[in-house]
């Protein structure tokens, strides 16, 4: 059974196209950036920064608990304290592109080491424990 809309996370990706030797400054903007989200934004779930082997492109991924609340964000980093705009110039990105996903599944391992998806309870999945989604590696 799916979610409501409502219930759903919601992602922004945020890709940056940069010369390499770039890449541990944008990566160090960006984790400041985003602990500061994390920390003056309701919502805040979770978030990686992830580069290529070759080091030209970064992909920042930001999950909220609402596209609002995501949103919310974007706009004070956009014209606020960290101006997102003056981020990317001091990079020298070449190109930046912006994605933003409402999360439809989500599957995690557990301390346990069973697998589960932990933002549906098991009567809206329909799913028993026991069954293959829960079952260990």
């Amino acid at each position: 059974m799916q979610s409501s809309t409502n219930e759903r996370s919601f992602t922004q990706l945020i890709e940056f196209d940069i010369e390499p030797q770039w890449l541990q400054a944008l990566v160090t903007a960006l984790s400041e950036q985003t602990e500061r989200l994390a920390r003056d934004f309701p919502g805040f779930l979770s978030a990686t920064i992830q580069a290529s082997e070759d080091g030209r492109r970064v992909l920042n991924c930001l999950q909220w608990q609402t596209r609002e609340a995501g949103d919310a964000a974007f706009r004070s980093v956009e014209h606020g304290e960290g101006n997102f705009w003056r981020l990317i110039q001091q990079h020298r990105a070449k190109a930046v592109t912006f994605g933003s996903f409402q999360v439809l599944r989500n599957i995690e391992r557990s301390l346990d080491d069973a697998l589960h998806c932990p933002w549906l309870n098991q009567a809206q999945r329909g799913i028993r424990e026991g069954d293959s989604h829960y079952q260990k590696r």
